[in-house]
């Protein structure tokens, strides 16, 4: 028979294994649903009501097939009255522009579609900006910078002062070219300079026909500046100032309902791994690369193979220095 106190003692131990049963259980329970949002399991309850999407482009830009596996999904649902697109971003691969900007167009085929540009929407950037059919910005916001580049180190002279030479047999002249291992030709220049032309003529022609410029005025801005949202405003690059909701309000201009929500809808998690595992390793990676300030290097470091349409800052202004072929 058990005295008094071990009695006691005992209750106590139940009581305690009950509460963190209990802990254990509601934990559990957190990681489950949080994992299932990750999924996007209650996604689906969101997108079967009507609603305003909201998809946002930011950082650099490549071409990312599940994000416009997104925009022609939103094309085809039902439930979607109108898209958002909210940009944040200094441009990237031209490629990953054009991409963009034809989804985008389908897209507003069949909804209306606005940009809303927050900060920065600046050479793809706002080539993505004009697949839409509205624009506001803020009026400090950053867009513009309509152009292409090509860039390319030249380490020739590290290599001789080191003592490396670069041997090879290649089948015509202009294979493989530029490459960082020699100064580059003159026949070499002249053919990225027709490769970066014929790229710049297409891209000031989309300016010129979406903002319903004469080609002399879009030729005449596109010269790589950016501009600021009122600036863009007085040169017809955007059509109004202010926030996300001047973006809602010409929605419902075009229909859409004042009370409609907005929805935000993400491309597709690449399948595989687990979801609370890279969701929190990913939280981690980003708190660290925001307290060390290294964000902007790392998005600037970000390899970009082929034609480029970025704006760099600190970039330099003269297009006629090695390795830089138009703006």
């Amino acid at each position: 028979m058990l005295d008094p106190d071990s009695i006691v003692d005992r209750r106590r131990l139940k009581r305690k294994l009950t509460i963190w049963r209990i802990a254990a259980f509601v934990l559990a329970v957190i990681v489950v649903l949080a994992g299932a949002a990750r999924l996007g399991a209650f996604a689906g309850l969101d997108r079967a009501r009507p609603h305003v999407a909201r998809i946002s482009v930011q950082g650099v830009m490549v071409p990312d097939r599940a994000l416009l596996e997104l925009v022609d999904q939103l094309a085809k649902t039902d439930a979607v009255k109108g898209v958002i697109v909210s940009i944040d971003s200094p441009g990237g691969a031209t490629s990953a522009g054009e991409g963009l900007y034809a989804a985008l167009r389908r897209l507003a085929a069949k909804k209306p579609t606005t940009a809303y540009v927050g900060s920065l929407a600046a050479s793809a950037g706002y080539m993505t900006a004009i697949g839409t059919d509205h624009i506001v910005a803020r009026g400090t916001a950053l867009t513009g910078s309509i152009g292409v580049l090509i860039q390319w180190p030249d380490v020739s002279k590290l290599m001789d002062t080191v003592g490396v030479r670069l041997d090879e047999v290649k089948s015509s002249p202009m294979k493989a070219e530029p490459t960082p291992f020699k100064t580059t030709s003159p026949e070499a220049r002249a053919m990225l300079d027709r490769v970066v032309r014929d790229t710049y003529d297409w891209f000031v022609g989309l300016v010129a026909e979406r903002r319903g410029l004469p080609p002399a005025v879009a030729r005449a801005l596109a010269d790589g500046r950016v501009v600021t949202g009122r600036q863009a405003l007085d040169l017809k690059l955007i059509d109004a100032i202010g926030e996300e909701s001047v973006a809602l309000d010409w929605l419902h201009e075009k229909g859409v309902a004042a009370e409609t929500p907005i929805v935000d809808w993400k491309p597709k998690a690449p399948a595989g791994g687990w979801p609370m595992a890279e969701a929190l390793a990913e939280a981690a990676t980003r708190g660290m690369i925001a307290a060390t300030g290294l964000e902007r290097q790392l998005a600037a470091a970000r390899p970009l193979d082929g034609l480029q349409s970025v704006w760099h800052l600190g970039a330099r202004e003269n297009p006629s220095n090695s390795g830089e072929i138009g703006r």
